[in-house]
């Protein structure tokens, strides 16, 4: 336990205090850390000790979880203690993640500054490997302990931070001894403008070749530190030791060290060998290890394998999909009851799902399995949905001919219209949002990982082929990033990062993906995004595509025709000229078409022909073909100026399909409106361009989660709403 919790104080600079410095250096802390008091902590015992302070084992009250504090010394710090000290709490602020001792808070106490982190009460990693004697790991549990701390140290490098300091000691185990979090980084070196630090520091076991001459360090040099640590995984002994640091030097340089057991997989053995290449631009990206087929199975395994740990990510303005299909808050049918269950006593269902349109004239409720379904999607021929619990699950019509054939007489549709099944192959993997195109599906994991499967025409799937694929496969070029949000059209996909990066891959023509060209690529590439529009979400069209920012302003690229992205310049009212129409644009440019250039759009969709958005103030827009009154008006208007759909209050989602448009009210009330053959309005109505209510089948207050309209089809996922019980 002493020697677990010493890797939680920071113990490689060996300066201490000198006279002269003391009361400058505690006014000097004051000015970085706010005083406290101890009445939050109980001290339990000492864990540690290292060249800064001491290390205790604390009680916190307002919970009764176990922490640890750091306590330093203000009055003995040097000036380089202090600098080193105060950069250990700014590296901490920034980061975020499972796999990185958590940072709580500091705070001055009795002329010593306290640094309050996360406890991880299994040991650390050196313990794990010393315990194993001459035992060696299987190499599932290896890859389940290096993945996690190849996910931590990318983590580390994408906020521009160098550890500096990697090493078993430092690398700490949960109670089970199943999760891994990388401690210590009280020696680390920020990067600003990804400038290359020089000091050499850390344990010299673990130094990279370019160190030992004097060279910059740079994310390599950490690179190799991952090299030796996974070494000592497969081999349980240090790559490089000696007697004395001559020697070690010596050994490091030549890059010679004793070969791991021939029990281990090719891939693994090459993969240690390319981490500890003495040339630093011959060792992989943080990003290319990931996309290692060594590495993507334990990746995927990670949710079920350490009980489905949440990426604690820091919050940004970024859409969650788990609110409505495109992020904003679910709808609702307010009540004034409390509802926990339905009519007549029975208990309310987990959530609804309604499909209607291809010859449904009324909202047809699909068989649930279940489950709690947060997020739907629409393709060509998919109806998608993600549970809860992060499943997908997808609802099919039944196999043509399977069953007894009908007899004379008989009912017609005594079986279901779709059965409902989880997807298959999805074992490890906690889906967090699905997307459908044409034939193809994209659904993104709650790690960030993009993964597509169907039909590969076009490049759809980003594998760098236009190769089929039946289950879901990850998309390789994307594994060095953190997806936020994906989004499919007919043929093409696009996808944000949460670095606010945005990447576009499939079919080209008409510009639908934003490169500057009508090129096709089969895999992703990374779109020019103007550097004052900070992205929000993404959205594909049929043929082209949209960008909302964190301001709710709109950049759209591809086909223009009828002006359904509002690109056509326009000031009132009156119809642009033809020098003001634009067809088509190769790469994306702001909406010019008032009020669409000047209101905050906070909900928008794109339809075959036409598209709807959703101002801040809760009034729709549509624009685009209006062939079948899809944009609202009771006439057949045919106009290129956006028009405000009269009667609508209080929208907050609009969803577009080949010809009609829904809109959904805060109150719950779904709208449509536009074409209605085959269903297309969910009621037995012909052509309607005047919106009306949509009657489904519920009997309780509910909350609409999501909507999504493709071709002439439309799924809507709802839940019972239940408020509290108000005292009388």
């Amino acid at each position: 336990m002493q020697n677990q919790q010493e890797t939680q104080t920071t113990s490689h600079q060996k300066g201490r205090g000198d006279a002269k410095g003391v009361s400058h250096t505690h006014a000097y802390l004051w000015c970085f850390y706010k005083p406290w008091n101890m009445e939050k902590y109980e001290k339990i015992k000492v864990v540690g000790r290292g060249a800064f302070g001491i290390v205790h084992l604390c009680r916190r009250h307002s919970d009764g979880a176990l922490v640890i504090l750091k306590e330093i010394p203000v009055e003995q710090m040097t000036r380089d203690e202090r600098l080193s000290a105060q950069n250990e709490c700014q590296v901490l602020k920034l980061l975020n993640h499972p796999n990185i001792i958590e940072y709580y808070e500091n705070f001055l106490e009795d002329k010593a500054l306290m640094i309050a982190m996360e406890y991880a009460p299994g040991g650390t990693l050196a313990d794990y490997i010393q315990k194993r004697c001459n035992s060696l790991l299987d190499e599932d549990t290896i890859m389940h302990f290096f993945v996690q701390i190849l996910l931590a140290l990318y983590h580390v490098h994408n906020k521009l931070i160098l550890h500096r300091d990697l090493k078993t000691q430092n690398i700490l185990l949960d109670k089970h001894q199943m999760i891994v979090k990388i401690g210590d980084f009280g020696i680390s070196k920020i990067l600003v403008s990804k400038s290359k630090a020089y000091t050499v520091v850390g344990t010299p076991c673990y130094i990279s070749p370019e160190l030992c001459e004097g060279k910059p360090y740079n994310q390599k040099s950490d690179i190799w530190a991952l090299g030796c640590v996974l070494y000592e995984l497969a081999s349980l002994k240090r790559a490089f030791e000696a007697a004395n640091l001559p020697a070690l030097v010596l050994k490091i340089m030549s890059g010679t060290f004793a070969p791991i057991s021939d029990r281990y997989s090719p891939e693994l053995r090459q993969l240690i060998l390319n981490m500890l290449n003495l040339d630093p631009s011959n060792r992989p990206q943080l990003s290319e290890i990931m996309a290692q087929p060594i590495c993507v199975r334990p990746l995927l395994n990670l949710c079920t394998d350490i009980g489905n740990v949440k990426m604690r990510r820091i919050e940004k303005p970024l859409s969650s999909v788990q609110a409505g299909a495109h992020g904003r808050p679910g709808a609702r049918v307010p009540s004034s009851r409390s509802r926990g269950t339905g009519t007549m006593g029975h208990p309310l269902p987990l959530s609804s799902v309604y499909t209607w349109g291809s010859g449904i004239s009324a909202p047809l409720r699909l068989p649930m399995l279940n489950t709690q379904v947060l997020q739907v999607s629409l393709g060509r021929t998919q109806r998608m949905g993600v549970t809860k619990s992060g499943r997908l699950i997808t609802w099919e019509a039944p196999s043509v001919g399977c069953g007894e054939p009908s007899l004379p007489g008989t009912v017609e549709h005594m079986q279901p219209q779709f059965i409902s099944r989880f997807l298959e192959g999805q074992s490890g993997v906690t889906i967090k949002s699905v997307s459908c195109g044409d034939l193809f599906t994209t659904c993104m994991t709650d790690r960030g990982i993009i993964m597509t499967f169907g039909s590969g025409s076009n490049g759809c799937l980003g594998h760098g082929n236009c190769n089929d694929v039946t289950q879901p496969k990850i998309v390789e070029a994307l594994l060095g990033y953190e997806l936020v949000q994906v989004s499919c059209g007919a043929s093409h996909v696009l996808a944000v990062t949460n670095e606010r990066e945005v990447f576009a891959w499939g079919r080209g023509d008409n510009g639908r993906l934003g490169l500057g060209s009508q090129d096709s690529h089969n895999s992703p590439q990374q779109v020019c995004v103007p550097p004052e529009f900070e992205t929000q979400r993404v959205l594909c069209g049929v043929d082209c595509s949209m960008i909302i920012s964190t301001q709710h302003s709109i950049l759209a690229c591809g086909s223009n025709r009828f002006n359904k992205l509002g690109l056509d310049k326009i000031d009132g009212t009156e119809e642009p000229s033809p020098s003001n129409q634009v067809e088509e644009v190769t790469t994306f440019s702001p909406v010019r078409s008032a009020p669409l250039n000047v209101e905050k759009i906070v909900y928008i969709d794109i339809g075959t022909a036409h598209s709807a958005g959703v101002t801040e103030k809760g009034q729709c827009f549509t624009f685009g073909s209006n062939q079948h009154g899809q944009l609202g008006c009771s006439t057949r208007r045919a106009s290129r100026v956006p028009y405000p759909v009269p009667g609508l209050q209080g929208i907050v989602m609009a969803a577009c399909g080949d010809a009609f448009t829904l809109a959904i009210s805060a109150e719950g009330e779904v709208y449509t409106w536009g074409k209605g053959a085959r269903g297309r309005l969910g009621r037995k109505e012909e052509d309607s361009g005047i919106p009306k209510a949509v009657q489904l089948e519920e009997r309780h207050p509910y909350t609409v989660l999501s909507v999504a309209c493709c071709h002439g089809n439309t799924l809507l996922a709802v839940k019972p709403f239940i408020e509290e019980s108000v005292p009388r």
